[in-house]
Parts: C-alpha cells; structure tokens; sequence
C-alpha cells in the first residue's frame, strides 16, 4: 500500500493575479481554467489554486497524496491521530479526496483516482 505525492492545492484570494504567477513559475498554461479552479501540470506534478480554501480553513499549500484506497488510508491516519478536516468527497468523475491535520497542525491531503 504506496503513497505518491502528485498534487499540491493553494488557496488564493484572487485567481487573476494568481495564474499568470503559477504560469511564470511552472512554465506553462493551466490545463484547467474555471472560476472554482485553476490546475496546472508540470513535470508529472499537478498544481491546484482554489478559490475558496481560504473558506475552507486552508491557511496554506496542501500536499494530497495519491492512495489506491483512500478510505482504508483516512481511517488509518484517523487511527494514528489525525484529526479530519474534510471528509471522503467525490470531486467529479470518480475522484475521491479527503484532509487531515497531522499532529502537529500540518494539513494532509489524500486523493484516489477512479480506478481505470
């Protein structure tokens, strides 16, 4: 049962000023452009900016971890002492995410993609 860290997600106040900065940082154009999210991809690395995760509590990047069962994988970390911020969520298409806090604070993101 492996993890792989593919996907960071920002929250920004203002996606206009924000896509222009990620674009000059990644060196290319996002991939997906809606006003509820801006991805990029780069490298093999998908780089989200959300709109609404300052709302959402985010007070900064969020790394998600790419899992083959996110639930089995959540309840793992909810065993060891993490606390849920968000939990399991189908954002389109089969894709399931979810959030932890570590014990130290520190957000945690997991990700399952529908299985091909």
């Amino acid at each position: 049962m492996s993890a792989g860290l593919q996907t960071i997600i920002y929250p920004v106040k203002d996606l206009e000023k924000a896509k222009p900065l990620f674009a000059a940082l990644l060196g290319v154009e996002p991939y997906a452009d809606e006003p509820y999210y801006v991805g990029f991809k780069a490298e093999g690395q998908d780089v989200g900016l959300d709109p609404s995760g300052h709302a959402k509590g985010l007070t900064g990047p969020v790394p998600y971890w790419h899992v083959t069962d996110l639930r089995e994988r959540l309840a793992a970390l909810l065993e060891s002492g993490a606390e849920l911020v968000q939990d399991v969520k189908d954002v389109g298409g089969g894709r399931l995410i979810a959030s932890v806090k570590d014990t130290d604070g520190n957000m945690v993101g997991l990700l399952q993609d529908p299985a091909a």
